[in-house]
């Protein structure tokens, strides 16, 4: 290696560990390094979401020091979901910066958009999910780290709230290590809140990107997002709000647990014939605990990739169970049978 790029490379590394020698970052960093260690990631390849904002960038600022640590392999990329007309810019800004004045080298994935329905967050999600999986693909990777933190938490809880959604779907972002088609999912920074991630990019890289639909009120999570904070005007305590969101965690993982045992013990697969028959036992459990496992063998037997609504399967259910009549009907690409005290389940022909 040449002096220049020696140079360099000394330069850079000891940017990051003078950096980590601030009490605060550090406090952070061995949270961070924690969920990793977890996972015995160690010199394995790394794949960060960075979008611009103070919680990427410092989630991108802790994998380099983790990287240097560890020697660790870093694929950091920036999703260009081009819903924008400046977001290409944008990212190609971003790109340059962090490759200007830290000598990371971002990898910019986009894909040319499709038809919208009238969800576009939803859209977004769906695309940058589809773009992270592919690249990690791409280059065998296993791990992706992502930004989500204390706040997002909680608002994710009340736009799931106001939609009605059960106990599962109001749990359903709290995992710090969470699977997505095999690729590990890691969210270190779930218990921290922004305003300390803010600070800690401060202390940092010292700059972030401003996205501008955060504020647009077109978008829920923007709505959601102001009325939370005038309910902490009015002294809602997050903190205990918070805690109150790992009970019902706790809880559901309590209810998962009998869901498990209720299609062990009472649902039979059989491979040959591609069916699933449950007995009549299977439906004498709690309303919850039959609704979950009854959508679990449902989306097994279709193999796709979201659950079938909750109102059409609360509504089959209860005729399973009531009436003692044959019964066929057909439910998120899956035929189902009553017949005397059992249920068949079989995909449909396609």
């Amino acid at each position: 290696m040449k002096r220049k790029s020696l140079n360099a490379t000394k330069k850079t590394l000891n940017f990051y560990l003078t950096k980590l020698k601030d009490p605060q970052v550090q406090k952070l960093y061995k949270v961070f390094s924690y969920n990793l260690e977890l996972l015995n990631v160690g010199k394995k390849k790394i794949m960060i979401g960075v979008s611009g904002g103070p919680d990427s960038l410092t989630l991108l600022f802790f994998s380099m020091c983790y990287a240097l640590k560890n020697k660790s392999k870093l694929y950091p990329v920036i999703i260009d979901h081009k819903l924008r007309k400046e977001s290409t810019i944008e990212a190609k800004n971003l790109k340059y910066k962090l490759k200007k004045y830290f000598k990371i080298n971002c990898r910019i994935l986009s894909e040319k958009v499709t038809k919208i329905d009238n969800n576009i967050q939803a859209y977004a999600r769906e695309l940058r999910y589809h773009l992270f999986y592919k690249e990690c693909n791409k280059h065998n990777i296993d791990y992706l780290l992502l930004g989500h933190h204390k706040d997002d938490l909680i608002e994710n809880f009340f736009i799931r709230f106001l939609r009605g959604s059960g106990l599962k779907g109001l749990v359903s972002f709290d995992k710090n290590i969470s699977n997505y088609k095999g690729i590990k999912i890691i969210r270190p920074f779930l218990s921290t809140p922004k305003s300390q991630l803010i600070n800690i990019n401060k202390k940092t890289f010292g700059f972030f990107v401003d996205d501008p639909t955060n504020i647009n009120d077109k978008f829920l999570r923007s709505r959601i997002r102001k009325i939370l904070k005038n309910l902490d005007k009015e002294g809602l305590n997050f903190e205990k709000f918070y805690l109150t969101l790992k009970n019902l965690s706790k809880s559901n993982q309590a209810i998962d647990f009998f869901v498990k045992k209720n299609i062990v013990e009472n649902a039979n697969y059989f491979k040959k014939n591609k069916k699933t028959i449950l007995n009549k036992s299977f439906f004498n459990n709690p309303d919850e605990i039959v609704l979950r496992s009854f959508t679990q063998v449902i989306q097994d037997m279709s193999k796709k990739k979201n659950y079938p609504r909750g109102k059409k399967v609360v509504r089959l259910i209860d005729s399973l169970k009531i009436s003692n009549k044959y019964i066929k009907l057909t439910l998120s690409g899956c035929i189902i049978e009553r017949i005397n005290n059992s249920v068949i389940i079989y995909p449909e022909k396609r």
